[in-house]
């Protein structure tokens, strides 16, 4: 009877020290960058039987810009996650560019920024520089899975030997536009791959003559710092806080004549412009009313799904596109500082990038993945559109240059700069001449005051 009693209180013991082995603090967080969302189910003690405590549930807030099919499909995409982690919820916040950028700035001064932001390259090192934005480089190969990305593709987020943002695919500029009124409006067929600034003002001219925009204006800094590029320039100085070039005329010839274009009739005009920003469904050549447009190759499914015809897509003019064209991270997933749940943030970061499903959904709008086990899983269910973007990548890594460093503390004030002089020549209320020397004293007051 004793030794009976001495049975019971020692298998007491045991169920009793297995009970509290359950309180030894959270397990890891579900998501480790797996492979698809339903292998991520059970990783995070959610009834899995072995008493481990179910992880405490954590609320991320995410933020992006981007128009109406971005901000639908990265909703799903973020449903996924909470499915595959059901002790994370994250809290969307999506904007159009300006307005994105315009509520981000007071966010970060308030240390209240979201916990995922979406960044661009032209805004890392302002937020990196003031120590807002959390380095990466520890998370590498834990919370976000690197086994299929290469390092150059994860360079692109780096400064000074910091991962500041995690890239989301790569990309490129180009032309996109409607071969149908191209016919109709400018006369030809097709644009010619080896075109020039000559040939697109004469096809601006014979648009307008008809009725008809050409393009629809250009982002001012991107495509100014591709025509320095392709005459061996850069808009920034790589070391000190100026512009990278002397002479005023690269500016000259290159706004002055987009400003000809705008005052013919072939260009909208600033006004239009700034109300198309963000608004892909209003875009006249969505609307038939421009034959094409400047853009980003992730932009391109967006705009044809849209598009009254079938879209096609051009290297941008030259001479000497190949110095101008560069691949570009098409934009970041950074981590504040600020944020109390940095793991489970690049947890979702490797999940966005790694996850097939996914992806899916995402459809290369944020540029050609960076995975190669996701464009590998991709490739036989890529529509036509997205495999034209898939192939001018690929063009484009044999016929562009390295990338530029990335835009220095100040390119914010810089950039705000170039749209206001550059509106004041378009609508015609300074010379071209004017317009260079305005710029380049204020763009350099920028550059200057951001060091202090």
């Amino acid at each position: 009877m004793k030794r009976l009693l001495m049975i019971i209180l020692a298998c007491t013991l045991v169920f009793a020290l297995a009970a509290c082995g359950g309180n030894n603090g959270p397990s890891p967080a579900a998501n480790n960058g797996g492979s698809n969302a339903s292998n991520n189910q059970g990783d995070g003690g959610q009834g899995n039987g072995t008493g481990e405590q179910e992880p405490d549930p954590v609320t991320l807030r995410m933020a992006w810009w981007g128009g109406q099919p971005r901000h639908d499909y990265t909703l799903k995409v973020i449903e996924m996650y909470e499915a595959a982690n059901p002790h994370v919820n994250i809290e969307a916040e999506y904007a159009s560019w300006d307005d994105y950028w315009q509520k981000l700035a007071p966010q970060a001064a308030a240390n209240e920024m979201p916990d995922i932001i979406q960044m661009d390259l032209s805004y890392l090192t302002q937020y990196a520089e003031k120590g807002q934005l959390e380095d990466l480089t520890s998370y590498l190969g834990e919370q976000i899975d690197v086994t299929n990305i290469s390092e150059n593709a994860i360079s692109g987020g780096k400064l000074d030997e910091a991962i500041y943002g995690f890239n989301l695919g790569v990309n490129t500029i180009q032309f996109q536009y409607n071969p149908e009124l191209l016919k109709s409006a400018a006369g030809v067929d097709a644009i010619d791959p080896n075109w020039t600034w000559d040939d697109y003002a004469e096809l601006s001219k014979q648009a307008a003559a008809n009725g008809v925009y050409f393009d629809t204006g250009v982002k001012e800094d991107v495509f100014f710092h591709y025509y320095l590029r392709s005459h061996g320039h850069s808009l920034y100085h790589p070391t000190e806080p100026k512009l990278g070039y002397e002479d005023d005329a690269l500016f000259v010839d290159f706004f002055g004549r987009l400003a000809a274009n705008v005052q013919a009739g072939g260009t909208p005009t600033p006004d239009i412009r700034n109300q198309l920003a963000g608004n892909i469904e209003d875009d006249p050549v969505v609307k038939g009313e421009a034959i094409g447009i400047f853009q980003w190759t992730n932009q391109f499914v967006a705009v044809n799904n849209l598009a009254p015809a079938e879209l096609e897509m051009q290297p941008l003019p030259g001479p000497d596109a190949e110095e101008g064209l560069y691949l570009k991270p098409s934009m970041f997933f950074s981590v504040s500082k600020n944020s109390e749940h940095k793991d489970e943030a690049a947890q979702f970061i490797s999940f966005f990038v790694n996850d097939v499903e996914a992806n899916k959904l995402i459809n290369g709008d944020r540029g050609v993945p960076v995975s190669s086990a996701v464009k590998e899983a991709l490739k036989d269910s890529l529509s036509p559109e997205q495999a034209k973007i898939f192939d001018f990548i690929a063009w484009a890594e044999n016929n562009s240059s390295p990338l530029s460093p990335p835009d220095p503390l100040g390119s914010a004030g810089v950039m705000d700069a170039l749209k206001s002089w550059v509106e004041k020549l378009d609508f015609g209320n300074v010379t071209a001449e004017e317009a260079a020397a305005g710029f380049r004293a204020d763009a350099e007051k920028a550059l200057e005051r951001a060091q202090n």
